[in-house]
């Protein structure tokens, strides 16, 4: 088999670029370890920026996000007992939207088996050949079977845990780490949201996020320890706890019923350079991994998408490098913009364990001088709403 992009995994930042390829007449073929309904399954966050709504609009799946997404122009902040909104709409004339990542991921599959683009699930042993040279290949197994897939380009779109990042040579890869102590704890239920507005805030007991998916469906997070086990958080012990650690106005909006999914992910900043290597592009979660607190992961997946895309139209349809050639410094210098509000929302907000009286003082200026600086709010709402692209 025979494409001009190979495209390794079938989340939503592979899903977006075969999209966007295929509606621009480049030919490209989709391969994924996992199946269908396992990428599915992921329970992922759903801010979205303008710039992946963009993205998605150029990719022609809006239809649903039109319908079913809700426009947030603000969030609010709540610091030991102090709370403030942050208002992005009247900051920096923009806001984001609150779309699942489920329904992102749902949107492309079915719109890519429209088109009838070729996407391999239960695709194993993926391994990439010659990425350095003129006719790069991938191989891969399928029922038992090995088959080869050559191409001009190969897009790495396969998380933090896939083969496209290891194929470039350790001595031209540089990663950067900051490894946080502690996790988050989601719940997600079928119940109300607290507030049309997601709720950050940081107590005497931890971080706490109140998000949505929906006006019906509701997800929560809690800050633990790493040494804390999903199976000893009982659904009434994760709403007391949540409660306990809220504003006792929005405690008093919270509607509690059965979770749908409880789990605990660690947090971390991570960052590769370069994000090209010869014929091999990465993308997404295979590049950079950001905290969740501030909603940047897909987003910054979705901007790497678009760089690439118009890197390689740029190529097909003017033969021209440049595109290419730029493709990892334009990426790197929004994701290092990202790192930094992400790494800055998380140590305003969180409990460390390892601070003393200063540190705790300096979360408490840091957080004062947002709330009395109008230029302070202005550069959270520009980062929370999205860095320009």
């Amino acid at each position: 088999m025979k494409t001009q992009v190979a495209i390794i995994g079938a989340g939503p930042s592979g899903l977006l670029l075969g999209q966007i390829l295929a509606k621009s007449g480049i030919d490209n073929v989709i391969l994924e370890r996992q199946t269908g309904e396992y990428v599915l399954g992921r329970i992922r966050a759903g801010v979205l920026e303008s710039v992946t709504v963009d993205g998605l609009t150029r990719a022609g799946v809006t239809k649903n996000l039109k319908e079913q997404g809700l426009p947030h122009d603000g969030c609010k902040l709540v610091f030991n007992g102090q709370e403030y909104r942050v208002d992005f709409k009247a900051q920096v004339g923009r806001n984001v939207t609150v779309y699942g990542q489920t329904e992102v991921t749902r949107d492309l599959m079915e719109a890519r088996e429209e088109i009838g683009a070729t996407t391999v699930y239960e695709a194993k042993n993926v391994a990439l050949h010659d990425v350095d040279g003129e006719s790069p290949y991938v191989t891969y197994e399928k029922d038992g079977e090995t088959h080869r897939l050559d191409c001009d380009f190969i897009a790495g779109c396969d998380g933090y845990h896939g083969v496209s990042r290891p194929t470039i040579p350790a001595d031209v890869l540089k990663t950067y780490e900051r490894v946080y102590p502690f996790g988050w704890l989601g719940l997600l239920a079928d119940v109300p949201p607290c507030d049309h507005e997601l709720i950050y805030g940081k107590s005497d007991k931890g971080f706490y996020l109140c998000s949505q998916r929906s006006e019906t469906r509701s997800r929560y997070y809690l800050q633990v320890p790493l040494t804390e086990n999903v199976e000893d958080w009982s659904d009434e012990r994760f709403w007391d706890e949540l409660k306990s650690r809220m504003l006792p106005e929005d405690a008093a909006k919270v509607t509690t019923g059965p979770s749908l999914e409880k789990s605990i992910a660690p947090l971390r900043s991570f960052v590769s350079e370069p994000m090209r290597y010869k014929k091999l592009f990465l993308a997404g979660d295979a590049a950079h991994i950001v905290p969740p607190t501030g909603a940047k992961g897909l987003n910054l997946a979705a901007s790497d998408v678009l760089y690439l895309a118009d890197a390689f139209e740029d190529f097909y349809q003017n033969n021209s490098e440049a595109g290419i050639d730029g493709y990892s410094a334009r990426c790197l210098a929004r994701i290092w913009g990202a790192e930094r509000f992400s790494w800055y929302m998380t140590k305003m907000l969180h409990t460390f364990p390892e601070n003393d009286a200063w540190d705790n003082k300096m979360q408490e200026a840091e957080f004062n001088q947002l709330i009395n600086s109008e230029n302070g709010a202005k550069l959270l709402a520009e980062n929370y709403a999205g860095l320009p692209y």
